[in-house]
């Protein structure tokens, strides 16, 4: 019987053990719970897919690996997963921004359908220490045993231990965190709470449009969360720009010929919140629109439209994806193997590999999983 091992029980390695023949033996290791992972997702409610059914599109929502995406998303997309999910009993519904749920709006009803169809696998709650290739398979060493294995599934997520892979002879660009709070210089502590809709944030070359939310220390928020994916592997420190008002037509002259004799304070909160406009417009919020001088309303322009923050670091908010990992060069895109070891594979986030919020990330890795999973179905012959 063929001998698989799959090291990580994330949603990665989860959905190859799923797709995998069930003649096959079949191990998963993991220091934690099975799908652990998972059940943060979406806020607990599991934002499994993006509803984005062309694979050329889709790819434009990963920072990193979109050239490598185009053979995996070719094999295993949207439609396929929501056909995988409707198969084992999870039946999915599409929010107007395109995020696909469960109906039942709980990963933990998603993580039970998963393992219900993993009976026939074992799971060993063990950490791997190494992986030795012999040349009829692999010796796998855990904090607790020694194993023998035909086939190794590389699945153990962003945040894991690279040194048993590195021995191996494969390369890892080193995992920084991606799609968090941003901490900035200065931090306006005092505007903690506060919410900016719309906005539009340029950093160098990259621009990026959403929400953004003031916190203790920075920034976070839809907008931030993309800006920090992207910036990811960007040097420390770096600027942003907002502009909180985003809307080219926008002309601030205009507003005060339009409105000489209301106040500034009443005119600008039209457009921010009030708590926003008194403490970042440091001037006489009273003085009518028809008396306020040219230096002030340069002023005030560069504070609506210009406002420069300083990026001094990251801070987990919730679930952190990271990106970096086994570098892509290395791993053959149509069958998710190594290009170093035979019979060794990789899937998920243990590669680099990250997408934006929406879904992307979860849809790699039940893409890249179920790829994997077929590569072996493919070659592992049963005597």
């Amino acid at each position: 019987m063929c001998k698989i091992a799959i090291i990580g029980a994330g949603p990665a390695g989860c959905m190859a053990a799923c797709n995998l023949d069930k003649r096959f033996e079949i191990t998963l290791f993991d220091k934690n719970s099975p799908l652990k992972t998972l059940l943060p997702t979406g806020g607990g409610k599991c934002n499994l897919a993006h509803a984005e059914y062309d694979f050329k599109e889709l790819v434009k929502s990963y920072p990193r690996g979109e050239k490598f995406l185009y053979s995996v998303f070719s094999q295993f997309c949207t439609a396929e997963t929501l056909n995988f999910f409707e198969k084992i009993g999870i039946k999915t519904y599409t929010r107007n921004d395109n995020r696909i749920f469960p109906t039942s709006n709980n990963s933990q009803d998603v993580r039970k359908k998963i393992l219900d169809q993993l009976h026939h696998c074992k799971f060993q709650k063990e950490e791997v220490i190494s992986i030795i290739e012999h040349t009829n398979g692999f010796e796998l060493q855990t904090n607790k045993a020694t194993y023998l294995f035909d086939y190794i599934i590389i699945a153990t997520g962003g945040k894991s231990n690279y040194s048993f892979i590195e021995s191996l002879g494969h390369t890892i660009i080193s995992p920084k965190p991606a799609l968090v709070a941003l901490k900035t210089q200065p931090c306006h502590k005092i505007l903690q709470g506060v919410s900016v809709k719309n906005c539009k944030i340029t950093a160098e070359n990259h621009k990026v449009y959403g929400d953004i939310l003031f916190t203790n220390d920075g920034l976070t928020g839809p907008a931030i969360y993309e800006l920090s994916s992207i910036n990811a592997q960007k040097e420390l420190p770096y600027e942003i720009i907002i502009d909180f008002i985003n809307d080219d037509n926008f002309d601030l002259q205009n507003e005060f010929n339009l409105n000489p004799h209301k106040n500034l304070g009443n005119l600008l909160n039209k457009y921010l919140p009030k708590s926003l406009i008194n403490t970042l417009v440091r001037t006489d919020l009273e003085q009518k629109c028809c008396t306020i001088r040219t230096n002030t309303k340069v002023l005030v322009n560069s504070i609506l439209r210009d406002f420069k923050l300083t990026v001094t670091g990251t801070k987990k908010d919730g679930e952190t994806v990271t990106c970096g990992g086994v570098t892509l060069d290395e791993i053959n895109s149509k069958s998710m193997t190594s290009k170093k070891i035979n019979n060794l594979l990789f899937c998920g986030e243990v590669t680099n590999v990250d997408g934006l919020c929406g879904g992307y990330n979860l849809q790699y890795c039940w893409s890249s999983g179920y790829i994997a999973a077929q590569t072996i179905n493919k070659t592992c012959k049963f005597m």
